[in-house]
């Protein structure tokens, strides 16, 4: 996928204060977005920002507290227990450590991070390398997936000359999966920039083996200006719980600047849009909002958890009234499983099999097709190698519930004669790497003092010999999988659950001992 730059203005909305912003800030006057700077180069950028100040690692974890500072990527976390958690990392590893910006945007209806790049990129590496020397990291890695994106943020780096610590971006293979962290930093490294499918932190080991402060884009350009503003400054905008800005992809061509506490509708009502049939929030691992909720929401934590939505990466999509929700949702679900990462047979087999259960439902394959729908996803949750089984089956809950009637008419046969308008964008899916590598996962959780039988979902191939040996212990799921990654083992059946570790082809069981 290569996404367009965005085609319309980048604003601010009004707050009813002036307001300081990600695209300018200092003097207290509103002003116009990105789009008003093509690119900002080093000059440029500090003549409107001013010189960044210099932390220690004690007052970066103070500041990244003050303002509550979290992830902009989809997850959310707090970025001080981030910084506390790569220090602590790192001396355990004799002061070794890393700082990589996710500048990686593999859904189609992600483009605020790409605005950033091409528009400001001086403030994304004043925020990483800010943080690097407040930690004494030795490199600062910037991944981004877009040759427009890397030659603006190469562009930045050459402006910059000589600097302490190495800084240097690299181009990655353009999917859905190279943003999660382990494939990142696998990517950054030199590898195929897939998920790992193991449960380690970056934190303890991330880019080349040593602990590692990975983040998004927005994230180290809100650190940067935190940093000029003092957390006094930066909280004179946004939510006492929730201070700042954030940026926002609308529609998936249109990125804007808010306050946290606007409301949803006022944002779409900027844009030239309305609620429409309802609102996805969170891009394809979200959730979607009903017309009248969309109505009264607030772009905040606490409002959309009513709603059980998260902002996550900033997409947000309202889904026009000439468009189909049932067809719109089986397009995303196909090149959602077209996205495999290629590790785990939930992801490989799982998503495109949901996929073409949805298809079958919404064609009018009638009620019992709807419930297999239910199946398929029930068969993915939970068993991946990374979280994309996971948010795929999401996103399709969300769907069958917010537009119920929709898909009941649709398998009972009758449609609702409206066109598939591509209102969720998707891109063609790309090739995968001629080879992909399978490491051991880790148990998601310890384990109870009791032995258990475990399923590497990265190893497993569905060859279902297992569930014939040891029949009372595992079982196969409707794709031919097992249902379950880790069972208890009874005693008397522990010679069988060996045999069966012997015989599995692919390597995938062991016999984890208990305590």
């Amino acid at each position: 996928m290569t996404a367009p730059a965005p085609t319309r203005p980048l604003p601010v909305v009004p707050g009813p204060e002036p307001v300081p912003t990600l695209a300018s800030f200092g003097p207290p006057r509103l002003l116009a977005g990105l789009d008003e700077m093509p690119r900002m180069d080093r000059v440029a950028h500090l003549s409107r920002h001013g010189s960044l100040p210099q932390l220690n690692s004690t007052e970066l974890v103070a500041l990244a507290e003050d303002i509550d500072l979290r992830g902009r990527g989809g997850a959310g976390f707090p970025f001080a227990r981030k910084l506390t958690a790569v220090m602590d990392g790192m001396r355990k590893a004799d002061g070794k450590g890393a700082v990589v910006v996710n500048g990686s945007e593999g859904e189609p209806s992600c483009l605020k991070d790409t605005a950033m790049l091409l528009h400001a990129p001086h403030l994304v590496i004043d925020g990483a390398l800010l943080a690097a020397d407040a930690l004494g990291a030795h490199e600062v890695a910037i991944g981004v997936t877009r040759m427009d994106v890397l030659s603006s943020v190469q562009r930045a780096i050459d402006e910059r000359g000589p600097v302490r610590p190495t800084l240097r971006v690299t181009l990655l293979t353009e999917r859905f999966v190279t943003g999660e962290g382990s494939a990142m930093t696998n990517g950054l490294g030199g590898g195929p920039g897939l998920p790992s499918g193991r449960k380690i932190r970056s934190s303890e080991r991330g880019l080349n083996g040593v602990p590692t402060l990975l983040s998004n884009t927005e994230t180290y350009a809100q650190l940067a200006v935190a940093a000029r503003l003092g957390a006094l400054g930066y909280r004179t905008v946004g939510l006492p719980t929730e201070p700042g800005t954030l940026l926002l992809t609308v529609a998936g061509s249109m990125v804007v600047e808010v306050p946290y506490g606007v409301s949803l509708a006022r944002v779409l009502a900027l844009c030239g849009m309305d609620q429409g049939q309802g609102v996805l929030i969170g891009g394809y691992h979200g959730t979607f909002v009903s017309p009248t909720d969309a109505l009264t929401a607030t772009l905040s934590k606490e409002s959309l958890a009513e709603y059980k939505a998260v902002l996550g990466a900033g997409a947000v999509l309202p889904l026009p009234y000439d468009t189909c929700p049932a067809g719109e949702t089986v397009r995303v679900a196909q090149w959602m499983g077209a996205e495999s990462a290629g590790q785990c047979g939930p992801c490989v087999l799982g998503l495109p099999a949901l996929a073409e259960q949805l298809d079958r439902a919404v064609r009018g394959g009638g009620a019992g097709a709807l419930e297999a729908v239910q199946a398929r996803m029930r068969a993915v949750e939970k068993r991946g190698a990374c979280s994309h089984p996971d948010g795929t089956s999401r996103f399709v809950a969300s769907a069958l519930g917010a537009f119920p009637e929709e898909f009941e008419r649709h398998a009972q046969g009758f449609g609702c004669g409206r066109p598939v308008t591509g209102a969720l964008p998707v891109t063609g899916s790309r090739p995968l790497p001629s080879t992909v590598p399978a490491p051991p996962a880790t148990p998601k959780a310890a384990a109870p003092p009791q032995e258990r039988l475990l399923v590497d979902w990265t190893l497993c191939r569905g060859h279902g010999l297992c569930a014939d040996v040891v029949p009372g212990i595992i079982k196969l799921g409707p794709d031919g999988y097992p249902e379950k990654a880790s069972m208890p083992l009874p005693a008397r059946m522990r010679r069988r659950a060996q045999l069966a570790v012997r015989r599995c082809p692919a390597l995938a069981l062991r016999v984890q001992g208990g305590n």
